[in-house]
């Protein structure tokens, strides 16, 4: 079969605040392949990716993602890995294709994994889809109390473990960061496992985030996420090698294989979190889970989005029973709620696992997504390069 078209929907919610909550938008991707229809989810901003699949050509390493993937047959695993390294040369230049193509990709295992009634786990290799522990992931409150309380509410949904993200973390002290560690830990428990992810906040300042290890390590927390900016190995490193028992976790930023495994390699993580929406899709990812596991890094996804986006990112490691912690959205807007009719639900033990289902095993709820979708239209030179399509 043949790719026959790709089309982007920029959803958003009415209102977007300035809450690091990646669920207020969303960039849904549907590849059409002969009779088969499947879908994907970008993890960017929606409108730069749009323009990355459309814009014209700048030179022949500058193309547009559009010239390397409509028209392309796809018929087995291969043809997928062989599309996204046409994307890689063809459009080294756009540094925005990557992202584009993460969606895209995902897409497209959801139509192989529907033409040949396989889930896409299956494909990638895998024999069976191993049970997981999602760990809520939430956004620390404004104050210790409004942490508490999310805390709280999140135990009480079956979670045993939480990760608490962003909000006043490294803006003040390292005291009051204390505060919202010790707030997060009484809410959830003596039993459960705790996560912390600071959002790059630290940038290169190795003392200021090694300031928050005591007060992490009195809390049992398992990682410290991000500490620093993507690319500052060296601070990693130098953390990482401090001998604490919270760990360092990174690599959502990684948007190809070799980012995350500089960071596995040369920052010492002791956690690597993929986003299938930027590193390339699922395949790359997988890469990633399998070097991971080679080196004795922890692998982990990354996901604050839908459900679509989840199964995505369970497939990588759905086979790898070592490495059992995966993200959960535990507050998603919304937009991601409504832009599934299916969900993945937790067992009776509170496990999750990627889908048995053929593809990705996700169903979009098309009827639902009207009020969300961002009417766009990209004119060059008077000629529309894109206009939202029909949501039917």
């Amino acid at each position: 079969m043949k790719i026959d078209a790709i089309d982007f929907f920029y959803l958003s919610m009415p209102n977007v605040t300035m809450d690091v909550d990646g669920s207020q938008d969303a960039l849904l991707v549907r590849v059409t392949a002969g009779d088969q229809i499947g879908w994907g989810e970008c993890e960017a901003s929606p409108l730069p990716s749009i323009a990355a699949f459309i814009c014209p050509m700048s030179h022949g390493a500058c193309r547009p993602v559009s010239s390397s993937v409509l028209g392309q047959n796809l018929e087995t695993p291969e043809d997928v890995s062989r599309i996204g390294a046409l994307v890689a040369y063809e459009s080294m230049d756009l540094l925005q294709a990557p992202h584009t193509f993460s969606g895209i990709e995902m897409a497209l295992w959801d139509v192989l994994g529907r033409k040949l009634d396989e889930p896409v786990w299956s494909l990638l290799g895998y024999k069976t889809s191993e049970l997981k522990i999602p760990y809520a992931s939430l956004l620390f409150g404004d104050t210790p109390q409004e942490t508490l309380n999310r805390a709280r509410n999140a135990l009480s949904n079956g979670f045993t473990a939480f990760k608490f993200g962003w909000g006043p973390i490294g803006r003040s002290t390292a005291s009051k960061d204390a505060d919202q560690f010790a707030a997060a830990r009484e809410g959830i428990g003596p039993n459960s496992s705790l996560m912390v992810d600071v959002g790059q906040i630290f940038g290169e300042d190795v003392e200021a985030a090694s300031a928050r290890l005591k007060a992490l390590e009195k809390e049992s927390a398992l990682w410290i996420e991000e500490p620093f900016q993507a690319g500052a190995l060296s601070a990693y490193a130098s953390l990482s090698e401090l001998g604490s028992t919270v760990r360092t976790a990174g690599g959502e930023a990684a948007h190809n294989v070799h980012m995350a495994e500089h960071l596995m390699k040369y920052g010492k993580v002791g956690y690597i979190q993929i986003d299938c929406g930027r590193i390339g899709g699922i395949g790359p990812a997988k890469t990633v889970a399998a070097s991971a596991a080679l080196q004795g890094v922890t692998y982990v996804n990354h996901t604050f989005t839908s459900h679509l986006a989840l199964s995505a990112s369970l497939q990588p490691f759905a086979g790898l029973g070592d490495h059992k912690i995966c993200e959960f959205p535990a507050q998603p807007s919304k937009l991601a709620t409504d832009l599934t009719s299916n969900y993945l639900k937790r067992d009776a033990n509170g496990m999750v696992q990627a889908p048995e289902a053929a593809g990705l095993g996700v169903e979009i709820e098309l009827s639902r997504l009207k009020p969300y979708l961002v009417d766009t239209e990209i004119i060059v030179n008077g000629k529309v390069l894109y206009k939202t399509p029909a949501l039917d």
